[in-house]
């Protein structure tokens, strides 16, 4: 039998078909999303979640890159601020206020990655999650990033972190939580233990396992069946959940999840 918080999701039957019949129309409506990532190595993420977000249909979108990637900014990406890069060429201490400045401008903050792992850039990513309290989005090598501040992101408010199985393995076991996740679990474990630890915390999860993905918040799941994992890697569920959220900031679960049909389509 399946239990009353678990609800299940197929493409051709969507769970939250209002989500996507009330997508404003007028881009004023559809809120500002900022998008934070990228180092001189690589910020293909951070491109295509630019161009994703505006074809979701998000009413204005705006970049933060380190300046270490002024010259390799391609034509397209017209909403950018460069902020300044440590010498390994991601964001450094000094790119806080320029962070800080995009979340009060933004109504959805997006973390999708491709930020390096380097020490310091790992700390102005900390400092900004304290010192910003909206709605946002972590997803990618953004979550390992932060992974010595766990306590403070599983206990943030508004916050939703799109993540691989490892990660949600390591994500439990930072915070001590008494359930063991394994890659052979059975989807119904999987939904039981996501339910649990999202009554005890307020953070959204979404999660990727045996071709499902997983919505939780605040105890209550949805899976939808998946065959694209790549766009989870490469940063557009992400992207698409944020977008969707943006315009409906007060139903996180059914938001996320109705993005998932955008995402596969």
């Amino acid at each position: 039998m399946t239990p009353t918080y678990w609800q299940q999701q197929t493409a051709s039957k969507p769970l939250f078909p209002d989500i996507e019949w009330s997508k404003p129309e007028q881009r004023a409506l559809a809120g500002r999303l900022g998008i934070i990532g990228g180092n001189k190595l690589g910020f293909a993420a951070v491109a295509e979640a630019y161009s994703t977000a505006h074809d979701s249909g998000v009413g204005e979108v705006r970049v933060l890159l380190p300046d270490a990637l002024r010259k390799t900014i391609p034509p397209s990406m017209t909403e950018v601020v460069l902020s300044p890069s440590n010498p390994s060429g991601s964001l450094s201490r000094e790119a806080l206020p320029d962070m800080q400045a995009l979340a009060h401008w933004s109504t959805m903050l997006l973390l999708v990655g491709d930020a390096g792992r380097n020490s310091e850039t790992a700390i102005v990513y900390s400092d900004m999650l304290r010192t910003y309290s909206g709605p946002l989005v972590i997803t990618r090598d953004a979550i390992d990033l932060i992974k010595n501040d766990t306590a403070a992101l599983v206990n943030r408010p508004s916050t939703a972190l799109v993540l691989s199985f490892a990660q949600l393995q390591k994500l439990f076991q930072a915070v001590y939580y008494p359930k063991m996740l394994t890659f052979s679990m059975q989807l119904m474990q999987l939904v039981e233990a996501v339910h649990k630890f999202t009554i005890t915390y307020p953070v959204t999860l979404v999660v990727l396992h045996r071709e499902t993905v997983v919505v939780a918040h605040d105890g209550n799941v949805t899976t939808t069946a998946w065959e694209n994992p790549l766009a989870i890697w490469r940063g557009t569920t992400a992207t698409c959940a944020a977008a969707y959220w943006a315009w409906n900031p007060s139903h996180p679960l059914e938001a996320l999840t109705a993005s998932l049909i955008t995402d596969q389509t």
